[in-house]
């Protein structure tokens, strides 16, 4: 009886996940994902649904090919096939492989079909080319290639790897251990991030060696009465990037009379230290909602000082890299007060922390030819009853009295046998 339920709720769950998978395949396929102001599907995925990090990559492999692998996706939404199982295969399985994994994941264990996947022959690596290093650019990114023999990619991996275990031990340092569920903390800092790092640190440690060397600095020109900004010796920056760098960052003031530089000032800092550290005490994290970040956070003007604002307290908000590049950019949106701060996103939608989860209103089965029978309407009416030990009813053993919550169309022994399968009890 107990199997017969489980085997039904099991097909039930797989079912589901089938469907999720497919919303999730639209969302990636419309490109929807940014607009929300996550940096990937997976960490759509598991703020939306309150999952885990690892179940939320699960889905995402799984809808990034589920066009590859049909039967697969058909054997899941029939309640067949597992999202673990169909994960492992959307993971790692060669192309055209669909109908072999679809039958072996009918009577394999998730076990089984990850080591189906290992011994799976791989193509033969195609000969290194010569080492080389290509730059090419665009109107928003520059991309770099670089081709490296083995010894010495092993070297760069090494030193990547190094800083990689840095960055993510000082983020987990800031964060804690947090539920990983549904939060909107910054995403774990990767190998861009390392990289990075690894370029800065070695820029500072050689100008520690060199007396005329410069620290890791980016300079930008701007012409404050036309509110154009450029890189020192390079192109115009928009107008999200000129205000992102100018939020917070040190400034050198340079003096020009008709395009030619005629002197120069010190260099100052648009926050001071000390307005940063009272800062720092008012709010310690990053001020959009759940994000938990505590290290390299940003005083941003909550009114631009481009348009009047006052680098003042009341005026500025420490939040993280992530999303203070997010705002400049448009997908969030940060106003109010320092005190009463209202963080929307790029439809006036007020961004909260939290699953989309909530009590279902209709049987899990409608339209699927599954049956539910203890299902309850969501239009039922509540009475408060606590569950005590009663001796006047011999066979369930407990009793009824006021403050336990339960359907009110629930029959006593409904209401409370813990030894009754859903959808089994008399009513």
């Amino acid at each position: 009886m107990l199997f017969e339920e489980l085997a039904e709720l099991t097909g039930q769950r797989n079912a589901i996940d089938g469907r999720i998978v497919e919303i999730v395949a639209e969302i990636d396929r419309d490109e929807l994902c940014g607009v929300t102001g996550a940096r990937s599907v997976a960490a759509l995925v598991a703020w939306k649904l309150g999952c885990s990090s690892a179940n939320a990559h699960t889905i995402a492999a799984i809808a990034g090919r589920l066009a590859e692998f049909p039967r697969c996706a058909q054997g899941m939404r029939e309640g067949r096939l597992s999202a673990d199982q169909v994960g492992v295969i959307a993971a790692r399985a060669g192309a055209g492989s669909d109908e072999h994994y679809a039958e072996l994941a009918a009577v394999a264990t998730v076990s089984q079909l990850r080591t189906a996947v290992k011994l799976e022959p791989r193509p033969e690596p195609q000969p290194q080319p010569q080492p080389s290093i290509t730059k090419t650019c665009d109107e928003e990114f520059t991309c770099w290639r670089i081709k490296l023999p083995h010894l010495d990619a092993a070297k760069f991996d090494a030193a990547l790897a190094s800083h990689r275990d840095a960055l993510i031990a000082e983020w987990k340092l800031a964060h804690g251990k947090g539920d990983g569920a549904s939060d909107l903390r910054p995403p774990v800092p990767g190998t861009v991030e390392a990289l990075l790092r690894l370029v800065e640190t070695g820029w500072d440690a050689g100008a520690a060696r060199r007396p005329h060397g410069q620290h890791t600095t980016v300079v930008v020109h701007v012409d404050v009465e036309q509110r154009a900004a450029a890189l020192h010796l390079g192109p115009l920056l928009s107008e999200a990037e000129r205000r992102y760098l100018s939020c917070d960052a040190s400034c050198e003031v340079w003096f020009e009379r008709d395009g030619e530089v005629i002197g120069a000032g010190r260099a100052t800092r648009v926050v001071s230290r000390r307005l940063r550290r009272a800062l720092e005490y008012r709010h310690p994290t990053c001020a959009v909602p759940g994000c938990g970040a505590t290290r390299g956070l940003h005083a941003h003007h909550i009114r631009h000082w481009e348009d009047g604002g006052s680098t003042e307290l009341a005026n500025l908000v420490l939040v993280c890299p992530y999303h203070h590049r997010l705002h400049h950019r448009g997908v969030i949106t940060i106003t109010g007060s320092a005190d009463a701060l209202i963080v929307t996103d790029h439809t006036d939608r007020p961004l909260r922390p939290g699953s989309l989860a909530r009590p279902p209103t209709q049987p899990v089965g409608v339209g699927g030819g599954w049956g539910w029978k203890g299902w309850y309407h969501h239009q039922h009416q509540h009475t408060t009853r606590p569950i005590t030990r009663s001796r006047a009813d011999p066979q369930t053993h407990w009793g009824i009295k006021k403050s336990f919550t339960s359907p009110g169309w629930l029959s006593h022994r409904a209401a409370v046998d813990p030894h009754c399968p859903l959808g089994r009890c008399p009513g």
